[in-house]
């Protein structure tokens, strides 16, 4: 589940409603590409702009369509009664696992962000990704905070933002120090997927799997076999989305 292409597929929405057919579509081009797990709801699934009965609907269709594929849904949320509501719609839908991230109006201590997922733990029923994504949550996770996190049984995996190499060898060999060998960790940030993969992470969490199935599969296929020349080749076909992404990051700052 915590391993491979994570494809994170788009929420289609039309006139502020949810687009069932388009995402069908969608879901189907995953499928069919063979996808090691699906990532619904995440940022790219515009989560955080939808209702609680859209979000579930979201999910139930992905389920219906998901065939064999895991399944692992956003619950994220200000409020920490919400969060647990969504937790509840996403497991009753089918979820195989759930990503959580921390979300706040107002800034929170180390203690206060540990007992909101600790609280969310005691309420799951499958495992959970921790998700530090501090652009889009202006929630920062020290890597201290996040080893008390992942310590936590329900918690498998962690999302964690892409960086170059060889900053990503560096993360990745920091933040393991904190961590249980029994979590794994996810590279996002699609225009760093490669130096992630390369640095020891066991997963990519895609935007780009969501949009590229095939080649993005391809792609961790390729790295973890330690082809070279197709990992180079792979990249070079991806090459104008990476800009598009580096660049859009760049403007954001």
């Amino acid at each position: 589940m915590f391993s491979g292409l994570c494809a994170f597929p788009l929420t289609p929405l039309h006139q502020q409603n949810f687009d069932e057919k388009a995402f069908i579509r969608i879901l189907a081009r995953l499928t069919d590409a063979g996808v090691d797990s699906l990532g619904i709801l995440g940022s790219t699934g515009s989560y955080a702009y939808l209702s609680r009965e859209q979000r579930r609907r979201v999910v139930q269709v992905a389920k219906a369509h998901a065939g064999s594929i895991p399944m692992m849904v956003g619950v994220g949320a200000i409020a920490t009664n919400e969060v647990l509501r969504l937790v509840e719609d996403a497991q009753e839908a089918g979820a195989d696992a759930l990503l959580l991230p921390m979300m706040s109006y107002q800034p929170l201590s180390a203690e206060e962000i540990f007992a909101f997922y600790e609280e969310v733990c005691r309420h799951v029923s499958v495992p959970v990704c921790l998700y530090d994504n501090p652009r889009t949550t202006h929630v920062m996770l020290a890597d201290e905070l996040q080893g008390r996190i992942a310590a936590l049984p329900a918690i498998a995996s962690i999302k964690i933002p892409g960086l170059p190499a060889p900053q990503a060898s560096e993360r990745v060999a920091a933040l393991r120090q904190h961590l249980p060998s029994r979590v794994t960790l996810g590279v996002s940030g699609d225009a760093w997927a490669t130096a992630g993969l390369q640095a020891g992470c066991e997963a990519w969490y895609s935007v780009c799997g969501g949009l590229f199935p095939r080649c993005s599969l391809a792609l961790v296929r390729a790295i973890r076999s330690g082809d070279v020349a197709q990992t180079a080749a792979l990249n070079e076909q991806l090459a104008p989305y990476g800009d598009a992404l580096i660049a859009m990051v760049v403007a954001c700052e």
